[in-house]
């Protein structure tokens, strides 16, 4: 009853006029900022943290809130219309996304992004006012080992169920984990594959290969399809919103990406991009009809929508209850907390229940805003379809050069926007899953600094990494996982002989 007093004594501060005005304006920059490739949720809050510099704490820190998950909104748009992730997170709404657009189906797949995002968001928010403190104290169970497993298990799961072939899934993840080796060996402080290049010292930049793989491979494609005389203008058809066949596919993904996406938001260090590329592999490990994804289904679209923006709310249960960030946007967020003279953790619940439950009642008002906003502009975002194609591929090929630069400030980086757009191209060309590689890149630097404090730990036992319940239960899904990889075709081969 408590908690229930709180969360209501919450929403009226939440109402007052000044806090609503600060959280549209976050929610609002969000979504603009969230569109556009390379800026996303983190630049854009570090960028106004100076601005918010002597106002009252909640109602600067409502605004920097709503930016955070406005950009998760925002960055559905131009991944579903341009083939362009606004955030990294959004890299796999343009499996499905994409391929809806341009079959004509851009304002459903808008519709459907918008919607799933409203609900994956409401319950997250809703799971971190009745269990963030539970949920906190597991995360805390996980250590170096744990963690090993449970990255292993997700590259095991997207390399599997992301493509049509086992093997070459596992080429992606491998070729993602080699260039996340890419800058300065954090143990050693040597330089590693820098090829004496002094902007990789620092790796290479995740929104980079985002980008370079799927925009800029996206106009590769366009240009081979110029050349063969088969390029032409997308063209939207039929009715703007979702029909009943597409919600009815869409509920379940909805609910299973939340829930994916709340549990891996949990966790410190995952993130996002890890939730969404998990809610993806499971829905197209569940379905009947796996080879419609990447070709526009609606469910591949809806379950890391909804994961991501699920995850956005996971990942502040151990920065509220903690003090741990849970990912590289809530990072920026406690240092907004310490700006104001505020600590995040087990007492912040006691000494500031006002602050703490306005800021949380505030996401969910922050959520209604949102999808307030994007649903009635589905018809002016789908009119971008209508520019030709050859005008099109100009301003994806502006935005992306523009997203990549802005990240460094440097040249090398449109070098390799190039590069990955070239292996992007020839990945699609010969079959190989891109997803996996992404998350090879995402994981690669946790992966391996866990893997060495666990061999330190155990005075170099690899037994180590299955020694408590956690991990062996991990591992065993990992080996199930890659068993049904292999199992689920053959089985489906034969039902295919028996009815022929």
């Amino acid at each position: 009853m408590d908690t229930f007093y709180s969360m209501l004594s919450g929403f009226a501060i939440a109402a007052e006029p000044t806090n609503l005005l600060f959280l549209f304006i976050g929610a609002l920059l969000g979504t603009i900022f969230g569109i556009m490739p390379g800026i996303g949720a983190s630049t854009t809050i570090a960028l106004l943290l100076p601005v918010t510099f002597g106002m009252d704490p909640l109602p600067a820190l409502i605004m920097l809130f709503g930016i955070y998950y406005g950009a998760m909104f925002g960055g559905a748009g131009s991944a579903i219309l341009l083939n362009t992730p606004g955030t990294a997170s959004s890299a796999m709404t343009t499996l499905d996304g994409y391929p809806m657009a341009r079959s004509g189906r851009g304002g459903a797949a808008l519709a459907m992004a918008a919607i799933a995002s409203f609900i994956g968001g409401t319950l997250g928010i809703i799971a971190l006012s009745l269990i963030s403190v539970p949920l906190s104290t597991f995360a805390l169970r996980f250590g170096p080992a744990e963690y090993v497993m449970l990255m292993l298990f997700a590259l095991s799961t997207v390399a599997s169920f992301t493509g049509g072939s086992v093997p070459k899934g596992a080429i992606s993840a491998c070729l993602g984990l080699l260039i996340a080796t890419v800058g300065i060996d954090m143990q050693t402080a040597t330089f590693r594959f820098t090829l004496g290049i002094p902007e990789l010292q620092n790796g290479i930049p995740l929104i980079v290969a985002i980008v370079g793989l799927f925009a800029v491979a996206e106009v590769f494609r366009n240009i081979e399809d110029w050349f063969r005389g088969a390029l032409s203008a997308a063209r939207i058809e039929g009715k703007l919103w979702l029909t009943r066949e597409e919600w009815k596919r869409s509920r379940g993904a909805i609910g299973r990406g939340s829930v994916i996406g709340f549990l891996i938001g949990v966790l410190p260090g995952t993130g996002g991009t890890i939730a969404t590329v998990l809610a993806y592999s499971c829905e197209r490990a569940v379905s009947k009809t796996p080879e419609r994804f990447g070709k526009g289904a609606i469910e591949g679209l809806a379950a890391p929508e909804a994961a991501n923006n699920s995850a956005t709310a996971g990942s502040l249960v151990p920065l509220l209850t903690l003090g741990v960030p849970g990912s590289g946007t809530a990072a920026i967020l406690l240092a907004a907390f310490i700006m104001f003279g505020i600590q995040p953790g087990p007492m912040l619940f006691q000494q500031q229940p006002d602050l703490v439950w306005g800021l949380i009642n505030s996401m969910y008002l922050g959520n209604i805003m949102l999808l307030l906003l994007n649903l009635p502009l589905i018809g002016l975002f789908v009119r971008i379809l209508y520019i030709p194609p050859g005008i099109l591929m100009g301003i994806i090929l502006v935005i992306a050069s523009i997203g990549a630069y802005s990240i460094n400030n440097s040249a090398v980086d449109l070098y390799l926007i190039l590069l990955f757009g070239i292996v992007g191209f020839g990945f699609r060309k010969v079959g190989i899953p891109i997803p996996p590689l992404i998350l090879g890149i995402v994981l690669g630097p946790t992966l391996e600094q866990n893997l060495r404090q666990a061999m330190i730990i155990s005075d170099g036992d690899p037994m180590y990494l299955v020694s408590s319940p956690i991990s062996i239960t991990l591992a065993v899904m990992l080996c199930a996982a890659l068993i049904l990889a292999v199992a689920i075709p053959v089985v489906r081969r034969r039902r295919e002989l028996r009815t022929c």
